[in-house]
Parts: structure tokens; sequence; C-alpha cells
């Protein structure tokens, strides 16, 4: 499969820096991608297929550039017209893909995934068969990682408790089909090692102080100081087993310290894929 690595790249980059701005979703778009490439794997499609899959699927939320930050960032649960602004990120993402090279392999999944089985999705209530394969996975996916994924207004949902909610839509929201791949993935144990994670092998953070989640580098060390970019808390890590724990050590009001990042270490494992 011929894909153009630094044009690709710099899509991946800029998917994250949007994820950034809402402190909440770090390694949301890596989970999906992840969560995505296994429910394409377990429903049999060819290589090629998964791999373009899994890259629509980290770039399904770019539409969100749109999205004013005192929506995004919100602590409480969104008005209705709060929440119909949020309805316009597919859009937004699948116009601002709409004439780039890549437009075909990434497109549907940005502008569908929020598109329901039954025609009760958006933004263009498209039903069934009118859904691309690639779109009805990373909604299963998407859905999957914000149930069980915290938000400020509430905790996430055990892998179990997401799962009934995905059997739950089968035929609804859901294809049944890719809806049930997924529960049988997650019931074996296949989803675990990425719920809570912000690339491979690396767990996310929660900020002590005020509960955003933070991307840590691969190479973390003990000892290694990072940045809440929602309360501006500067944090120490320290070992605990196969994660850290972060310790607050002061404020920082350095704007260096507190811009938003690329994900580097999710970048470069949905590059590796492709070969």
């Amino acid at each position: 499969m011929e894909i153009d690595k630094p044009l690709l790249k710099s899509l991946l980059v800029m998917a994250d820096i949007i994820e950034a701005r809402d402190p909440y979703t770090g390694g949301h778009v890596w989970r999906v991608s992840q969560f995505a490439k296994l429910l394409a794997t377990k429903a049999g499609l060819p290589e090629d297929e998964i791999i373009k899959i899994s890259i629509a699927a980290y770039l399904h939320d770019l539409g969100k550039v749109g999205i004013p930050d005192d929506i995004l960032r919100k602590a409480e649960a969104l008005t209705d017209s709060e929440y119909a602004i949020i309805k316009t990120h597919p859009s937004i993402g699948g116009r601002l893909l709409g004439g780039h090279p890549l437009a075909e392999m990434v497109s549907s999944a940005a502008n569908d995934h929020h598109e329901r089985i039954d025609g009760k999705g958006y933004p263009n209530g498209l039903r069934g068969g009118q859904l691309s394969l690639a779109a009805r996975i990373v909604s299963i996916a998407d859905a999957f990682d914000a149930m069980t994924s915290m938000r400020p207004y509430r905790k996430g949902m055990s892998v179990e408790q997401a799962l009934c909610r995905l059997e739950e839509g089968a035929g609804t929201q859901f294809d049944v089909e890719l809806a049930g791949h997924m529960c049988e993935l997650g019931r074996a144990g296949d989803l675990a090692h990425i719920v809570g994670h912000t690339a491979d092998q690396i767990p996310l953070i929660t900020c002590p102080h005020c509960g955003p989640v933070i991307a840590i580098p691969r190479n973390t060390r003990d000892g290694h100081v990072i940045y809440c970019r929602a309360c501006h808390a500067q944090l120490e890590l320290h070992r605990a087993g196969n994660t850290f724990e972060a310790e607050m050590t002061g404020v920082t009001d350095d704007p260096r310290n507190l811009e938003p990042r690329a994900n580097e270490d999710a970048v470069e494992d949905v590059l590796a894929q492709i070969g």
C-alpha cells in the first residue's frame, strides 16, 4: 500500500494538537485507532483495509478544530445549544479533509462516525447500508472509548458496562455484527491493554489537582516533570509498578510549558504499521 508518510504524519500531528485542546481526552484518537484496528481485524478484513481504517480512526475528530474552547473544555454537562455546536464537528472534519490527497481513505470516518444504523445520528441522518464500513467501525470504537474514559462530569465505565451498552445499541446505534465482534474482543481481554493508555504500553496520568489526563512520553523516567494544561500545575512523576503517580510541586505560568504538543509516540505507532 502506497501512502505518503510525511503527508500522513502532518495530519496525525494535527489530530493530536486538536485533541490537546481538551484536557479530558488525552490519548482518545490513539485508543480509537487501536480499537478500530482490532475490530477490523476481527471482522476479517484484508491488511490494507485494516491499516486504512486504523488511520481514518486516528483522524476522526479533526473537525473539533472548529469547536470553541469554552465548549470543548466545559467541566459540566453541555446545554442543548452547546451540544448542537459539538454536533457540527463531523461536518467540519469532512470539509477539512474534502480536498486533501488522503481524503478518499479517511473522510467518511470523519464525517460519519456519529451516524447511526437507524438513521437517527448526525450530521446527515444516514442509515444502514449508506454508512461505509470504516464509519461503522469507528463509530463503535469511538463510543466504546468515550464510555470507558473519564469525563469532568462522570467517571468512566468498566469495560463490561461499556460492552453491555454496545449490545443494547446493536441494530439501532451500532452495526449488529461489528458490535458482536467488539464484545467478543472485550470479553476475551483483548482491549484491556488499550483502555486507559495514550500509546502502546504508556498509561495515561491523571492530574491529582483537577482530574484531566496527560499523555506522557515513552521514555519517561522516575522524577520526570510534566505540566497540566488545565490547572497549570507542575507535576513530578514517580514510578508505581507499570505506571506513574503524579505529585504536585508548584504552579507555572510559563506558556512554553503549557503549549499543546503532539503525542509523538502514538503518531509513530500508527506510522510504523504502514511499513
